[in-house]
């Protein structure tokens, strides 16, 4: 089985139940919170954050035979999903704007809206974008603290500015110019004005950055003016993805620091972002990342225990470990692991698939090959 196939079937694995359950207007009464920890949230944090992931995916033309039949079949579910969420006369309606979190899952579904614009945007019915909109601007609502949480806001403006609705350029800039004052060097940033050794720097600071220079250009030159914030950022994210490369053990295994470890593969989000856009370091072969990355989503959902009997996540890093969950943490929250797949929005004859197996750094290195010193930017 090559890499792709196996990432494929492992994808459908994780996302069919929640996508088939949102889409028929249940996932409110599906969605296990054993202990009705998120219950007002974990709704829209399941739907966000595996749209956010699949959404290249979706996008992808070229595809054939099963593959091909399973990412339509896989589009039309996340479309009737969308249209059950934002319609406040559905069953199914979510909550975006009550409490602090659907601040966060609001960010992750425009950041999916992004990634897949014409099979989640253009695809979508009239009515169904304007309750989208009317969805995602009511989230606006919650003030995002002074962490990760400003590029959450950031991201619901950039979709703001993509679907052609007003936008507070503001947020945007406010969050990308105090993340210049959290450069803590050699491509890390803290998650406020202290750095704490977790994944935050891939679950959500870099990879949300990056979108928001593609959203605004014009945020990009203001900014890159003032203080060289753009070029800092991308820099840092190409120095990170190679410290990210580096942490993927021999099989597969991570470094288990930080809070939301029970993200799982989702550790690796800015790598795998990285692939996607084609824009890996020099000293990151894309073959060798494919098969860091396929080693880490095999050793983070293989383990008896990771889903329940009726094919739901369970909370754990590797199999079932509830006691690896913060107080924030519910069943919703663990789809944020399909942000490792986003190199499947590739199409398969692209190099990172088509390239012949190498292997990456951890197993060179452990395997007695001399590579080159690792350097700090």
């Amino acid at each position: 089985m090559n890499d792709r196939r196996e990432q494929v079937l492992r994808l459908e694995q994780v996302v069919r139940r929640p996508l088939e359950s949102a889409a028929a207007s249940r996932l409110a009464v599906e969605l296990p919170l054993p202990d009705g920890r998120g219950a007002a949230s974990a709704g829209l944090e399941a739907l966000g954050r595996t749209l956010t992931g699949i959404a290249p995916w979706l996008e992808c033309t070229g595809l054939t035979g099963p593959e091909e039949a399973l990412r339509v079949e896989f589009a039309e579910l996340a479309r009737r999903a969308i249209a059950v969420a934002v319609d406040p006369a559905s069953p199914g309606f979510l909550n975006f704007n009550r409490g602090m979190q659907p601040l966060v899952d609001s960010a992750f579904l425009a950041h999916g809206i992004l990634r897949a614009p014409r099979e989640l945007w253009e695809r979508l019915a009239p009515d169904v974008r304007r309750n989208l909109v009317a969805a995602l601007a009511s989230s606006r609502e919650i003030t995002p603290a002074c962490n990760n949480w400003l590029f959450f806001s950031a991201m619901v403006e950039c979709f703001m500015k993509f679907a052609g609705e007003p936008f507070d350029r503001m947020r945007v800039e406010y969050a990308i110019n105090t993340f210049k004052g959290y450069y803590c060097g050699d491509g890390i940033y803290g998650d406020g004005p202290e750095f704490h050794w977790d994944y935050y720097n891939s679950f959500v600071i870099q990879p949300m950055a990056l979108e928001v220079f593609r959203s605004f250009p014009e945020a990009e030159v203001s900014t890159q003016r003032r203080c060289g914030v753009r070029e800092q950022m991308t820099a840092a994210a190409r120095r990170y993805a190679v410290i990210l490369e580096r942490m993927i053990g021999t099989d597969g295994s991570y470094p288990a620091i930080g809070r939301s470890i029970t993200y799982r593969c989702g550790a690796f989000h800015l790598l795998a972002a990285m692939a996607l856009d084609r824009n890996l370091p020099e000293e990151l072969s894309p073959a060798a990342v494919r098969g860091a990355l396929t080693a880490v989503i095999r050793r983070t959902l293989d383990a008896p225990g990771t889903f329940d009997r009726d094919g739901w996540l369970r909370i754990g890093l590797s199999g079932f470990q509830p006691g690896l969950g913060e107080v924030y943490i519910n069943t919703g929250s663990l789809y944020l692991c399909t942000t490792a797949f986003l190199p499947l929005g590739l199409p398969p004859e692209d190099p990172f698939w088509s390239l012949p197996d190498e292997p990456w750094s951890s197993v060179k290195l452990w395997n007695g090959v001399d590579l080159p010193a690792d350097h700090a930017i």
